[in-house]
């Protein structure tokens, strides 16, 4: 899909969550739903899949997201997947993260770590960002297991490579 549709995507939900008066909850609800999706093939293939009648994939987001999101994070996801957008929810999703960010005058962080950062580790980091990129910057925790340990940060288009992945790379080159 194109990036102008992404973001129109992006913007429109960006508006439903602050005339809704929820953008924070929606904003964690909809990255929680994007992350599992992204990770989880058939689930993927099956929001994706517009052979399937719409009704059925609303019905596999009510199943999953039944009792855990609120109204307005069903109805948003429902809304992308009957649109025949649920193979670009992650992109749509991020579009909004950062969309929701920029309105505020913050930057977003998206942190690959192997297990979730601590509250700590989130305010340390955060700080530390915050200083380097010029002004504050939100966090996106993203757990990834092939991290190993360590994590990989994104600013935009800028990578900040601090895995023990990458470590050992570069002492084998060096070896």
């Amino acid at each position: 899909m194109s990036s102008d549709r992404i973001s129109g995507y992006s913007d429109a939900i960006l508006a439903v969550a602050r005339a809704e008066g929820n953008l924070e909850v929606t904003r964690s609800q909809l990255t929680d739903v994007a992350r599992a999706v992204e990770g989880d093939d058939r689930l993927r293939a099956a929001l994706s899949n517009n052979l399937m009648p719409a009704t059925n994939r609303v019905q596999i987001v009510d199943d999953i997201l039944g009792g855990k999101a609120t109204d307005v994070t069903r109805a948003l996801v429902g809304m992308i997947v009957v649109a025949g957008r649920g193979g670009d929810l992650t992109a749509i999703v991020d579009g909004f993260v950062h969309a929701a960010a920029a309105s505020t005058g913050h930057r977003v962080a998206v942190v690959r770590s192997a297990v979730a950062l601590t509250e700590e580790q989130r305010i340390r980091l955060g700080q530390a960002l915050s200083a380097n990129a010029g002004g504050p910057v939100e966090l996106q925790n993203v757990v990834d297991p092939e991290v190993i340990g360590g994590a990989v940060t994104t600013i935009g288009d800028t990578v900040i490579d601090g895995s023990i992945r990458t470590r050992l790379n570069q002492m084998k080159d060096a070896l």
